[in-house]
């Protein structure tokens, strides 16, 4: 293992106890300004420990800003600070520790895989759907990881809608059928193997019977339908670029999400 920990900045110092910490209990670490975890532009914020674990096939080498087979696989953030809307930070009352651990990273690494998608779970989604559609690595990566995903959302009793948690399987799936579709438009999910969807299901331990072919279909047929009337409409911008005011309109009066609009129009 290798820590890293909070090497300090313009307005914070270094975090020189986790350092010393570390350093006692015989662990190496270095010091980074890249140990600063916060939630967003503003609120809890503060200095972190990251834990890496050594991925390669020899002995270790390096450290984790030098060589990728270091991963991170823990960290400890100290939310000692609040972010305000200047800038500014303010100390909290009372300082907390959030840690939190990559699940599938530790099986990734146990199983002496390089990343979640050489663990057991993903193996026969790369496998099968490798075989049905080519795909470069990034992209089949994305496509096995939000057809997973959709199998638990919709196992867990969510289903696709326009707001709250229904957006979030619609989103999935549709850009998985933006990317499938790119080079072919008679691929379907009708082709997703049952073993997959019942595999899923399975170590999930969610209801076998859930109606995923079904749900998926009917997804699949509505943004089908979206496409066809997204490109008749966008005839009409043909050979000039989109403003910010035709995205609203297009949403607004058509139903056309912006990420569709980019993928469908030809400015020139």
């Amino acid at each position: 293992m290798h820590v890293t920990v909070f090497g300090g900045n313009g307005e914070v110092r270094p975090d020189t106890e986790s350092l010393r910490t570390w350093g006692e209990i015989g662990l190496p670490v270095e010091p980074s300004d890249e140990n600063w975890w916060s939630l967003g532009p503003t609120g809890p914020c503060g200095t972190d420990s990251e834990i890496h674990v050594w991925s390669g096939d020899g002995p270790p080498t390096g450290t984790p800003h030098s060589d990728p087979r270091w991963v991170e696989l823990w960290n400890h953030v100290e939310m000692r600070y609040r972010r305000l809307g200047d800038g500014r930070l303010e100390p909290l009352p009372r300082r907390v520790v959030d840690t939190g651990m990559g699940l599938d990273r530790l099986v990734a690494l146990v199983q002496g895989g390089r990343s979640v998608y050489d663990t057991d779970r993903f193996r026969p989604w790369r496998r099968l759907l490798g075989e049905r559609w080519q795909l470069d690595e990034q992209l089949l990566r994305m496509v096995c990881d939000h057809l997973r995903s959709t199998v638990v959302l919709l196992g867990d009793g969510v289903r696709p809608g326009n707001t709250g948690r229904g957006y979030v399987p619609r989103r999935l799936i549709r850009r998985v059928l933006t990317t499938l579709w790119r080079d072919d438009d008679s691929r379907s999910l009708s082709e997703l193997p049952d073993e997959l969807v019942t595999g899923t299901l399975r170590h999930f331990r969610l209801p076998l019977d859930t109606p995923v072919r079904q749900v998926l279909r009917d997804e699949q047929r509505r943004f089908g339908d979206l496409v066809r009337r997204g490109r008749r409409v966008l005839g009409r911008y043909r050979g000039r670029p989109l403003t910010d005011g035709d995205l609203h309109y297009l949403h607004d009066t058509h139903g056309l999400p912006g990420d569709l609009v980019r993928e469908l129009h030809v400015p020139g």
